[in-house]
């Protein structure tokens, strides 16, 4: 595996949160394990507790969110190209690994991914890191991938949806109107609406918002002033942006300038 798969991988080490978090998604993965404490997890419609030595998998695109309460945490958001780059080295063909276990009571995966975890933190040397990775990413894909998906990856939703979910991406930093997302399905309002919702879980709105603020927090660990930040990511304001931020993650994006909790990989 080279080394620049790790490259503008976001980390995020948490002593103590108990927040809420609104629904949200990645376009990454999001692997994360627990200390302390207990994560309530709100996931893909299913509300599932996460306690101390358990992993938690999310794959790109689920809906989620949930409550802590006394959390400590350490997450990692890697790539669909790095996980469906190792999936080829062990299997000999291209696709993207689906993790359908949400929460993993494990211990052996538990100390695989802290021990990598510790290095990244530890500023250890690259080729020991990515040794880490490749053993914890591998144990896991090995056990826990119980099916895979084509590496051209499409949203799981009907096609009509599909086409909304790519003009939302596309256009993130734009004014995106309810009449536009409509037109683009071939709906009415009240049916785009009904049938949105059904599809993910969230309002046109509230997707709208994750999808803002993923493409934000990105910007922030990049080194990108909160301001421009707002601008980029399609906010009207960075007060806007700030309080946002803070129901996804429970932090406020300030928070992320404090290196020795976040880190993005170089």
């Amino acid at each position: 595996m080279k080394p620049s798969l790790l490259n503008d991988t976001a980390f995020e080490n948490i002593a103590h949160s108990t927040n809420t978090f609104s629904s949200h998604f990645h376009d990454t993965y999001a692997i994360g394990i627990t200390h302390e404490g207990m994560f309530k997890s709100h996931h893909e419609r299913q509300i599932i507790s996460a306690y101390e030595r358990t992993t938690r998998i999310i794959n790109p695109g689920e809906i989620h969110g949930g409550d802590s309460y006394a959390w400590k945490y350490t997450n990692f958001y890697p790539s669909v190209e790095l996980l469906s780059t190792l999936y080829e080295q062990m299997y000999g063909e291209k696709k993207i690994p689906i993790f359908e276990q949400h929460i993993i009571e494990d211990a052996e995966l538990y100390a695989r991914l802290a021990a990598f975890f510790h290095t990244i933190y530890a500023n250890e040397e690259p080729m020991h890191s990515e040794s880490k990775l490749i053993d914890a990413l591998s144990y896991l894909i090995a056990h826990y991938a119980q099916k895979t998906t084509s590496y051209l990856f499409t949203c799981k939703d009907p096609k009509a949806m599909s086409v909304v979910i790519d003009y939302i991406h596309d256009n993130l930093g734009s004014d995106i109107t309810l009449d536009t997302l409509a037109s683009t399905a071939h709906v009415s309002k009240y049916h785009f609406l009904r049938l949105f919702k059904n599809h993910t879980g969230l309002t046109p709105h509230q997707y709208i918002i994750a999808g803002r603020v993923c493409k934000a927090k990105t910007l922030v660990i990049k080194g990108e002033s909160l301001s421009q930040v707002a601008l980029q990511a399609g906010f009207s304001d960075q007060s806007h942006f700030i309080r946002s931020f803070r129901k996804i993650y429970g932090y406020s994006p300030k928070t992320l300038l404090q290196k020795s909790n976040f880190i993005l990989y170089k």
